[in-house]
């Protein structure tokens, strides 16, 4: 009997030291078996030290300012070689926070981080915004040229956004309207466009593409409002990991990880209003190695976005964004589930999208393009996705994008030249080596649309186990080797 009890507790040893080795990296398995190569990622390595904000005067009354308690800890965590900063319970008030290498920053449960809406606690800075290189103000959370830093925990990233975002009157209701009216020095800067303040209309009347036409540093600080900035900004950062947070009401994109490397988004919640004006949740631009898992997206914009820059500022840069796995994830309301571009001009590769829903968007599978981007999307895998209730497109792939939502361009009876071949150049976007498979949508607008330029056809569509229930059927234009097997459209009564 001894015998048995021996040797049974020398195999269990053997069992558990098997299970605590291949344990070790809980994120392996989304690296194994792709369709391409991708290198093995892990959680950055923070020290095994800690402090809390209270520590350095931090006070969660909600009215109190803590940016100066925040700035202590980051500098003492980082004197001391990193290590985590844990925010109590409470609403901690502050302006702009600035992570460090090997720093993580922990909130509690119940702890809500609040950031301020007085724009004079953001200086202008000289960055990238919808791929262009620009100026606007800091933002709220932001890193540059980091190594490993996380933002983890149970509580809540606020970014005040209501202050910032435009809003246009057909996408509230009439009393928000009308809240929104009384609100002191906004204004309705043309019939149905809301605007926050003066300084703001001032800016956006300059703007060609949101970047401001401005002649001297006075004026700049006049439009400040309008240079309303991402909530959380990651510059040049690598082994970097979004845990468990939610992350909301950012004055523009929400999260933008912008030429980072190894990159962690797991089991977060991204949520803004449906009325936010440029509210992406997830903006990921010219990165490399990055799982987004496990996570919920509720947008005013699209939900989950592959960027790499825009026209000749996005070529110049010419850095992809490559090696992207997003599984187990879910999109709520927003203009696209799963979106790629418009802003592709670095190039786009090596992208799996797995076992994922999107509930209720514009469009599911959103691919955007137009003649001045260049660049190349390639090697995209689509498989096992969900969809239901999509007011426009399942899927498509749209290379005459003109910064309208799917829904607008149909409302407008928007209607390309798509028969006009124009000279191939650097500014001619290619997208290729497209495979969708076992994707099932209960209602959608529109089945799919493939929309290529006819000199320069979408080339290499596979499409594999799909069923979709849609008012409109399939279309394909300016396409070639286009592969299907087992497609099933039914066109809703």
């Amino acid at each position: 009997m001894r015998k048995i009890i021996v040797t049974f507790i020398a195999v269990l040893a053997v069992v558990s030291g098997f299970a605590a080795v291949n344990s070790g990296n809980p994120y392996k398995k989304y690296t194994e078996k792709l369709p391409f190569a991708m290198a093995e990622i892990t959680a950055p390595v923070i020290p095994d030290y800690q402090v809390k904000l209270t520590d350095f005067g931090g006070v969660g009354d909600g009215i109190t300012l803590n940016t100066d308690a925040f700035a202590k800890a980051i500098d003492a965590l980082s004197k001391k070689g990193g290590g985590k900063l844990v925010v109590p319970q409470g609403v901690w008030h502050t302006g702009p926070i600035v992570l460090k290498s090997n720093i993580e920053l922990n909130l509690k449960a119940g702890a809500v981080i609040l950031f301020a809406a007085d724009e004079s606690l953001y200086p202008i800075i000289e960055t990238s915004f919808e791929g262009l290189d620009t100026r606007r103000l800091q933002s709220p959370l932001s890193a540059r040229g980091a190594e490993n830093i996380a933002i983890t925990g149970q509580g809540v990233i606020d970014g005040n956004g209501k202050y910032w975002r435009p809003v246009k009157k057909q996408k509230v209701t009439a009393a928000h309207w009308k809240e929104l009216l009384a609100i002191p020095g906004s204004q309705e800067m043309k019939p149905g466009y809301w605007v926050p303040s003066a300084g703001y209309a001032k800016g956006e009347q300059s703007a060609n593409m949101n970047v401001p036409n401005v002649k001297n540093e006075a004026e700049w600080q006049t439009i400040k409002r309008f240079l309303r900035p991402v909530m959380v900004s990651l510059v040049k950062c690598k082994n970097v990991m979004l845990k468990g947070v939610i992350f909301q009401n950012s004055p523009a994109w929400n999260l933008h990880p912008l030429m980072c490397e190894n990159v962690i988004v797991d089991q977060i919640l991204v949520r803004n209003p449906s009325y936010a004006q440029n509210g992406d949740a997830l903006d990921l631009e010219s990165c490399k190695n990055a799982l987004i898992i496990r996570s919920r997206f509720d947008a005013g914009d699209d939900g989950i976005c592959i960027k790499s820059g825009k026209d000749k500022d996005g070529r110049r840069r010419g850095i992809p964004c490559e090696n992207v796995v997003v599984d187990g994830c879910t999109v709520f309301a927003g203009h696209g589930g799963f979106v790629v571009g418009s802003e592709m001009s670095g190039g786009v590769k090596n992208i799996l999208v797995e076992n994922c829903q999107f509930l209720g968007t514009d469009v599911g599978l959103r691919f955007k393009s137009t003649r001045g981007r260049g660049g190349i999307v390639e090697n995209i895998f689509i498989n096992k996705v969900s969809m239901t209730d999509i007011k426009t497109d399942a899927i498509t792939f749209n290379m005459y994008y003109g910064g309208k939502s799917v829904a607008e361009m149909l409302a407008d009876g928007d209607t390309p030249d798509n028969t006009t071949k124009m000279p191939i150049t650097e500014e001619t976007p290619i997208f290729r080596n497209i495979d969708i498979k076992n994707i099932i949508c209960n209602g959608a607008g529109r089945a799919m649309e493939f929309n290529g330029l006819p000199e320069m056809p979408i080339d290499g569509i596979n499409l594999q186990n799909i069923t979709i229930l849609a008012k409109k059927d399939a279309v394909f234009t300016n396409c070639q080797n286009i592969k299907k097997k087992n497609v099933n459209i039914t066109i809703q009564k």
